[in-house]
């Protein structure tokens, strides 16, 4: 064998060789200590240390798990760390998205599972490019006016590149022409604005083109907005380069409460600008930071983002409705006009507060939190479950969960061709401690009535919901959707134990 060898290895094996111990007792254990000192750095351990730097970066999961393949086969490792490395691989949004979704999944169904939820973010939120500032035009140019934001509309060529998704370069607005504008070319939101004891109904332009959150220092002077000064000043700048009015922003106001309705709440910071047509511009750091969707054909906020859901959003509010108009009506019978709160439809919608007989969730000693599936859904199944999970965090009946519980959200077709939500409890009721309460026997019941002629049915208006989840059992509740993780603070039609 040694005279097959040449070079290294031939000095190699002479060294060997001339040892006085033995060298090698079968020709296989010579291989192997031939292939130890020849590939020091075998292909494993080469794959393991790029599995260990691969990064999804901007690419989609797709292309990220093919990559993670491609090295996972050359590794000899098991799915345990596989699966561990390639869920600190991936960006940290999707990482957020699937944190209450991956126990005990295994790789593959992981790796899909990511897949479809990253494709499901980026069909939510296009990608935003950003341009780079004009040079400044030439001093023929008038003196600049004061900065009217809200007095000013976008030319043809703004409105495509706004359409295409740019924006202006962070700290500088856009390309503004100083003709007026309609307002009904304008996305403006009703807004309350709060300080001390002290609230102002106003609107709010949202204007993905300004590179701030501004406020008409004219709005600010009449309704005595407190203000600070701004140090250092803030350079403000049109997209070209020409300075706005002095140029300068000298004072900003203090920590204000914004209100958007219905439940929306945030706590806000305003720069000090010349605004006659706009008391209160939200700019482009305010869309990226709550990333809501607008329905501009009505201009509305149909939307809002995660993590508004968990921080921003509040729940409905649960004080005693008053009697509303339908509740007064003579379609009521008189004999009824003392229980007419129970007829009230604005009441049905409101979540009630804590009882006696609130719905406990005992689950069975040592039973683990269930953990559902994400069922896939269609286009016109995906817009229902965005109604309806914006109706209910409205009304306050559901709210954003960290539970480690899960069930399964879906839909099933009611006879008028409509769609029922459905959420999949099987799995938290197997686990639940049942109440075995005695009921009264059928052909009792009915013996009772057997002389009666006349018979009063009364449905209930949302009777489920009429009746809170025990405090500290909501976790128990939550159920997975495409769109995020959610608790319900009523009972629903789903639950085990629902009438105590």
């Amino acid at each position: 064998m040694c005279s097959l060898l040449s070079g290294q290895a031939l000095d190699w094996a002479t060294a060997v060789w001339r040892l006085d111990q033995p060298t090698f007792p079968s020709f296989q254990a010579f291989l192997q200590r031939f292939k130890e000192v020849f590939q020091p750095s075998s292909e494993n351990g080469e794959a393991a240390e790029q599995i260990m730097a691969l990064k999804q970066g901007r690419r989609t999961a797709a292309d990220y798990a093919l990559s993670f393949h491609t090295l996972a086969a050359q590794s000899g490792w098991n799915d345990g760390p596989l699966k561990l490395h390639y869920r600190k691989g991936l960006n940290a949004d999707l990482q957020v998205e699937l944190a209450c979704r991956d126990e005990g999944l295994p790789l593959e169904q992981y790796i899909d599972l990511s897949i479809r939820v990253d494709n499901i973010m980026r069909s939510r939120k296009p990608n935003r490019q950003f341009v780079t500032l004009l040079p400044p035009m030439s001093a023929v140019d008038a003196a600049p006016e004061p900065m009217q934001i809200g007095a000013t509309k976008f030319s043809v060529e703004e409105r495509e590149r706004r359409l295409r998704g740019n924006l202006a370069h962070p700290g500088h607005l856009s390309h503004l022409t100083t003709t007026p504008t309609s307002r009904g070319d304008r996305c403006e939101i009703p807004v309350v604005l709060g300080f001390g004891e002290v609230t102002i109904n106003t609107t709010a332009l949202i204007d993905s083109g300004a590179a701030g959150n501004f406020i008409d220092a004219t709005f600010v002077a009449a309704n005595q907005v407190p203000v600070s000064s701004c140090f250092p000043h803030v350079t403000v700048a049109a997209l070209d380069g020409r300075p706005l009015g002095s140029g300068k922003i000298r004072h900003t106001t203090t920590d204000l409460t914004l209100r958007i309705a219905p439940h929306h709440h945030e706590t806000i910071r305003l720069f000090v600008i010349s605004s006659p047509h706009s008391p209160i511009i939200l700019g482009y750091p305010w869309l990226n930071l709550h990333e809501p969707t607008i329905a501009w054909n009505d201009r509305t906020i149909t939307r809002w983002s995660p993590s508004c859901q968990k921080h921003c959003v509040q729940p409905g509010n649960q004080s005693q409705p008053s009697p509303s108009p339908q509740t007064t009506t003579s379609s009521i019978a008189a004999v009824y006009q003392d229980l007419l709160e129970a007829f009230s439809r604005q009441g049905a919608t409101q979540l009630p507060p804590h009882r006696l007989g609130d719905c406990a969730i005992d689950l069975i000693p040592g039973a683990a939190p269930p953990r559902g599936r994400i069922f896939p859904l269609s286009q016109a199944e995906s817009t229902a479950m965005n109604t309806y999970i914006q109706e209910e965090l409205a009304k306050g009946f559901i709210r954003p969960s960290t539970s480690p519980a899960s069930a399964g959200f879906f839909f099933i077709k009611k006879k008028d061709g409509g769609l029922r939500p459905c959420i999949d409890y099987r799995a938290l009721n197997d686990l639940t401690i049942k109440y075995r309460y005695p009921l009264p026997l059928v052909p009792s019941a009915l013996e009772q009535l057997h002389s009666a002629k006349i018979f009063t049915k009364l449905d209930l208006r949302s009777a489920y919901n009429l009746i809170r989840i025990r405090s500290g059992d909501e976790w128990k509740t939550a159920f997975s959707t495409t769109s995020g993780h959610y608790e319900y603070l009523p009972t629903s039609y789903h639950h085990p134990n629902p009438f105590i």
